[in-house]
């Protein structure tokens, strides 16, 4: 009997564990489920429980794709539903989670017809402490099809947090608010430091979820902070987005995942390690393109120390990379390692969609010998 309660009590943990990891979309994270007909007017939803899963506040449209809107066309990127958040509302679901773990949210989001865009990302941090509000701005757009993914990262400090997305606009139509679809969530292990690579997460293959049903990568927004982000390791130290890739979908130097440099010199990302003042260190890394009609010359800079080095691709936009690698002699106990493109590019598919390098498989080493010396 005794064995069979501890059993009993083991499996119940398992089952809540399992409950509370949620690697995909949140229930009814694509909006397909939508509201009775009794709770919509047109688009307009009505009630604030109408979409199944979610809690609604404010100017919340339903939108079917193919819908129009004047002369524009709303395209849904996964299934045929989104949400359209006018000014000042919201929407919000409360989930379980693994407290003390990291999560990165994932989700889609298009333009419609307001010129000054924002997002507000907020997840809750327990009963008694009050939001966390994380701005989006979402004015410039990097795909060609209106629609991008963004991620954000938290630390999960209760065992459930309300997820909430909020358009804080003031336009004069209440309407002229951005789309929402697939929100997704990811548990993130954050990578340590090895005697192989001082870095965390060199290889990138840690990091948002990235939709299947997308092909456009993920926004990893700027001034991200390391304990924040939802690319564990590294920090986003610029004023737009850096694009996180994925295999099945680009051109990945080494495994699954990579980092494209989407706004030149201001998509940059940058990670801080432990050196000894004195002592060799070599930063060796991958440098591509993603396969997406990225053309032309790319340039990826990278810093380490007091040294500088400037990687050229030419780039034919139908995927490869190079090898890289800088020396230099830490001056300090603490040395910052920073990437970053050169140059603005766009697509060669006349999509004005911006797009740059791949950087991936990133790794730095101590020397062991003075340089010259075998």
């Amino acid at each position: 009997m005794y064995k069979f309660s501890v059993l009993l009590v083991l499996l119940c943990a398992t089952c809540n564990l399992a409950l509370a990891i949620t690697d995909g979309l949140l229930p009814n994270g694509n909006f397909e489920y939508g509201p009775k007909a009794s709770e919509i007017n047109g688009t307009l939803v009505k009630s604030s429980k109408a979409i199944p899963n979610w809690e609604i506040s404010g100017y919340v449209e339903y939108i079917k794709s193919g819908s129009k809107q004047g002369d524009m066309l709303l395209v849904v990127p996964e299934g045929a539903y989104a949400v359209r958040l006018g000014n000042e509302a919201s929407i919000k679901q409360r989930i379980k989670v693994i407290r003390g773990k990291f999560y990165s949210i994932t989700f889609s989001a298009a333009r419609t017809c307001a010129q000054e865009e924002k997002l507000n990302v907020s997840v809750s941090r327990g009963k008694s402490k009050p939001s966390d509000w994380e701005i989006l701005p979402i004015q410039t757009m990097y795909s060609s099809n209106g629609w991008d993914s963004y991620s954000r990262g938290f630390l999960a400090d209760d065992s459930q947090v309300d997820i909430l997305i909020h358009n804080p606009g003031m336009e004069e139509d209440p309407a002229c608010g951005p789309l929402i679809d697939s929100i997704a969530l990811k548990l993130l292990y954050p990578p340590r430091r090895t005697g192989k690579n001082l870095l965390k997460n060199g290889n990138f293959e840690e990091g948002p979820y990235v939709l299947p049903n997308t092909s456009w990568g993920v926004l990893i927004p700027p001034h991200i902070q390391d304990a924040h982000s939802p690319l564990p390791g590294w920090k986003i130290e610029s004023l737009k987005a850096v694009k996180y890739v994925d295999s099945a979908h680009f051109s990945v130097p080494e495994g699954k995942r990579g980092i494209e440099l989407v706004a030149g010199k201001e998509s940059a990302i940058t990670q801080e390690v432990f050196t000894t003042p004195g002592r060799f260190y070599d930063l060796s890394f991958s440098v591509g393109d993603a396969k997406n009609y990225c053309e032309g010359s790319l340039v990826v800079e990278a810093f380490a120390g007091r040294q500088t080095l400037k990687v050229p691709y030419e780039s034919k936009g139908a995927g490869g990379f190079k090898r890289a690698n800088l020396r230099f002699r830490a001056v300090s106990k603490r040395t910052r390692v920073m990437f970053y493109s050169t140059y603005y590019t766009m697509t060669s598919d006349h999509s004005g969609a911006l797009c740059g390098p791949v950087v991936d498989d990133c790794k730095l080493t101590s020397v062991r010998r003075k340089p010259g010396h075998s």
